[in-house]
């Protein structure tokens, strides 16, 4: 004879719950007299008395008021619930996307618009990689990488590209423009971190008759200046001889905000770290710094300032100086700039030359200066005191000398 037992004890009856019929409309915009509501919850095996619903035992899962109005909405059908758009919100003023995060969706229209693909690439990098490039740092060291050659957060976003620009050549498309918009790591703390916008260039372009299409530094430089001025970055100075290691030393300049703040560096990688990664060259880039651009003053109105034209025509003239050959060009710009900020509009150099005529060890640079006049046309005396000006701001500045 066998005896039965029971182990536990059997769970507690669902209990009553306090149903408003006309909260069915309230919640779901659905018109049910209560005849019909109680109804329906009486053929699923609801016990209605008044004001008051219990569930039957095998619906543990009707808990509340909103759960017996959704059983009506579902017996009645989803299909005869109103719909009804939503209230129209007034737009945000300002936008509803960060200063950073305007720039980087800016930076990434802007570079597409230029011909430039975009490239997504995992924020770490081998160790031996992150060392060419100023990183290396035990402590962005991963513990557990996706992959062995994949165990630093990386430093730069250049490797990156280099690797997939290396990659696009061994496929056959040697000819590459790449960017990518994200984060770079010095360190392990948050203020490490920075939002970069870099950008590749692989120039190998098709032969032509016409020859050379020119040299493929100034075509970057003038991506990258553009750029800045999208992003609303201020007057930079350009510094020659400055750049990080891995950009070829004659053929590199960085971008800063005063003596300090680094903004940006542009060049022609260095051969020695392009054979590292197995690269060929000649592949030239920029990092930008988004965090280092400073957020432009807000203004009280949205429009801007009118647009203030001198009725004075420009005038020009050029000066030859001479300097010591290693001398950066921009390192004769800046005082010459800065010579009368008031009649000095632009300074571009437009030649250098080097040889016959020029001492050893010396080179002539050409400069364009333009003047322009916003009060009333200057007199010869005039001219040729800013001329002095200019020439002297020059021999202060890096012992320039006036070709003769």
């Amino acid at each position: 004879m066998c005896r039965g037992s029971v182990s536990g004890e059997a769970p507690a009856p669902p209990g009553p719950i306090a149903f408003d019929r006309a909260y069915v409309e309230k919640l779901s915009g659905l018109s049910v007299d209560s005849a019909r509501i109680d109804a329906i919850l009486g053929d699923l095996g609801f016990e209605v008395r008044g004001e008051m619903v219990t569930p039957p035992t095998w619906r543990r899962d009707v808990d509340g008021k909103a759960d017996l109005v959704e059983e009506v909405a579902r017996i009645e059908g989803f299909a005869a619930l109103p719909s009804e758009p939503l209230p129209e919100m007034p737009p945000v003023a300002g936008g509803v996307l960060t200063q950073r995060q305007t720039r980087m969706r800016n930076a990434r229209r802007f570079l597409a618009a230029r011909g430039y693909a975009e490239a997504v690439t995992w924020s770490f990098m081998r160790g031996d990689w992150a060392r060419l490039f100023g990183g290396g740092d035990e402590r962005l060291r991963l513990l557990n990488p996706i992959a062995s050659d994949l165990e630093w957060m990386r430093p730069s976003i250049l490797p990156n590209l280099i690797e997939a620009a290396a990659r696009n050549a061994r496929h056959g498309f040697a000819d590459a423009a790449l960017f990518e918009v994200g984060p770079t790591f010095q360190g392990d703390e948050p203020q490490d971190q920075r939002t970069v916008v870099a950008g590749l260039i692989a120039p190998h372009p098709p032969r032509s008759w016409s020859g050379g299409a020119g040299d493929p530094l100034f075509a970057l430089k003038a991506d990258l200046m553009a750029l800045l001025e999208e992003l609303g970055a201020p007057s930079l100075q350009v510094a020659q001889g400055q750049a990080s290691a891995w950009w070829h030393p004659g053929r590199s300049a960085r971008l800063q905000l005063g003596p300090k703040t680094l903004v940006a560096e542009f060049g022609e990688l260095h051969p020695r770290v392009l054979k590292a990664l197995d690269a060929e060259g000649p592949m030239l880039g920029f990092e930008l710094t988004l965090d280092a651009i400073p957020e432009p003053k807000r203004k009280p109105t949205k429009t801007r300032a009118p647009l203030a034209l001198s009725p004075l025509m420009p005038l020009t003239r050029d000066f030859a100086f001479v300097v010591d050959r290693a001398t950066p060009a921009g390192e004769l710009v800046r005082p010459i700039l800065g010579a009368d900020k008031a009649l000095i509009a632009d300074a571009r150099v437009f030649d250098v030359y080097q040889g016959k005529g020029v001492p050893e060890a010396k080179k002539s640079v050409a400069v364009e200066v333009t003047v322009q006049p916003t009060e009333k046309t200057l007199t010869d005396a005039e001219i040729e005191a800013l001329s002095a000006r200019i020439v002297a701001a020059a021999e202060k500045a890096v012992g320039a000398k006036l070709r003769s």
